[in-house]
């Protein structure tokens, strides 16, 4: 009877995990913040719907299931010095972290002062400044200090050494990571095959819904109705040249906030506007993909490493950062055996970097990774590189007369700017996606006030909560 019994548990723990149990667990779950560019739990419990099939494909694939779909967001930093930090930086790190605790910078006037008064004078000097300054390609004090607060919010000393000692008593492996800082989460959920998936989803519920989408289309023009009201957007096929005019009752705006201003219709649109958009900085990007028989690191046990990205501080090489996509997802990479990885360079549109051709980018990108022991080249199995213009908006250049040219724009009543490039604010996926969700109920709901959709990531508990 007893073994019996026990062959009954066998088979239910060997059952495939059904569409309806995972439902079941993500319902009663509480909300919680996602890992890095991740998306909340609490979009998956709206749209679970939509998404939850391809959670449980990937439950259901191997007996390392779980691992897999919710993966440890794992930071490493990679010291300029290691001598120096084990050896004196510890010390000075502490005692630089006191001095700011007890001597504030009482008036934060850059991002410098924001990173200063939370890390201290020593950590901020060793594992911040540098890659800061690659990203944006400016010192840290030319940088307004509501960077820090978009994108760092509570996260300081105190709060890492305290989510420190908490692990040592008590492991949190759930999903449930409500009360952990955002930059500290260590489990959250992924798509199967990236974030891209979410979108390709999304596209084919939208056309399935009646929507017509268009590609290789570039908004060429925007004409009003009247000074608060748009009539019509015109674009223009990047290919053909051939130019179309759709008729709008509103317009909800994911482009550079500058590049919408320029397409505006000039009677609506006065020079100080213009001036005001034409003043914003953004940042380009360029990612070198390579594949890899083999990573040169390895963990002290001479296993593959297991983060997801891996921030460069060296100020010898331009890479940024890296990311392992295996680690992501194992569905990521279509060969076992192989390692993808992606490199990260910031740079702007037309200087050294982003003009090199393809050819020449992946050769430097290789020579890099090799230089800081990374890879070894004669590893290298195939690359590819893509160049992204304006993906990060900067905080920099006419940023502190932003809210002059937001107060111009918000009144034109059936216009909703969303997104990271659409509202000019360095926002993650998942506030992305919320703003979008609220300018819709917006519309749906006759609100003419876009004040809710620009308090999204100004409250650390908005997107959670509300």
């Amino acid at each position: 009877k007893r073994f019996d019994e026990i062959n009954k548990c066998k088979i239910e723990v060997n059952k495939k995990i059904s569409f309806h149990e995972v439902n079941l667990v993500i319902k009663y779950m509480k909300p919680s913040a996602p890992g890095p560019n991740g998306l909340t739990l609490a979009f998956y419990k709206k749209y679970f719907k939509f998404f939850g099939v391809h959670l449980v494909d990937l439950f259901n694939d191997s007996e390392c299931v779980l691992g897999r779909t919710f993966k440890e967001s794992v930071i490493k930093l990679i010291p300029k010095n290691k001598i120096k930090i084990f050896a004196n930086g510890i010390i000075k790190i502490f005692f630089s972290y006191t001095a700011a605790r007890i001597f504030p910078i009482k008036t934060e006037k850059s991002l410098e002062d924001f990173f200063i008064n939370r890390f201290g004078n020593e950590l901020y000097r060793t594992f911040f400044k540098d890659y800061t300054e690659k990203v944006w390609g400016v010192a840290c004090t030319d940088i307004k200090p509501e960077w820090g607060a978009q994108r760092i919010k509570g996260l300081s000393i105190t709060t890492a050494l305290l989510h420190i000692i908490k692990s040592i008593f008590k492991t949190n492996n759930s999903l449930n990571q409500k009360n952990i800082e955002t930059s500290l989460i260590e489990r959250f959920m992924y798509p199967k095959f990236g974030p891209g998936q979410l979108w390709e989803e999304v596209k084919d519920r939208c056309v399935a819904a009646g929507a017509v989408l268009t590609f290789d289309e570039r908004v060429s023009g925007i004409q009003f109705e009247n000074e608060h009201r748009l009539a019509s957007i015109e674009s223009t096929n990047t290919h053909t040249g051939i130019k179309k005019i759709y008729k709008a009752d509103y317009v909800i705006s994911t482009m550079p906030m500058k590049n919408l201003v320029n397409a505006m219709d000039p009677v609506y649109t006065t020079e100080r506007t213009k001036a005001l958009a034409n003043s914003l900085v953004y940042r380009d990007f360029i990612t070198v993909g390579l594949l890899l028989s083999d990573l040169k690191i390895k963990n002290p046990d001479k296993t593959e490493v297991k983060d997801n990205w891996i921030y460069i501080q060296e100020s010898d090489v331009k890479v940024g950062r890296l990311q392992i996509f295996n680690n992501w997802s194992p569905y990521m990479v279509a060969k076992e055996g192989t390692i993808w990885i992606g490199l990260e360079y910031f740079c702007n549109e037309g200087d050294e970097l982003w003009e090199k051709s393809d050819r020449e980018m992946k050769q430097f990108a290789i020579d890099e990774m090799e230089k800081i022991a990374i890879i070894d080249k004669t590893k290298v199995l195939d690359s590819v590189v893509v160049k992204v213009p304006k993906t990060y908006p900067a905080y920099t250049g006419g940023y502190e007369n932003f809210d002059e040219l937001r107060s111009e724009i918000d009144k034109i009543e059936n216009l909703f700017l969303i997104g990271r490039n659409g509202m000019h604010r360095y926002n993650n996926q998942d506030h992305s996606m919320l703003t979008a969700i609220l300018a819709v109920e917006n519309i749906d709901k006759g609100i003419k006030t876009k004040e809710n959709i620009w308090e999204v990531n100004t409250e650390e508990e908005y997107h959670e909560q509300k």
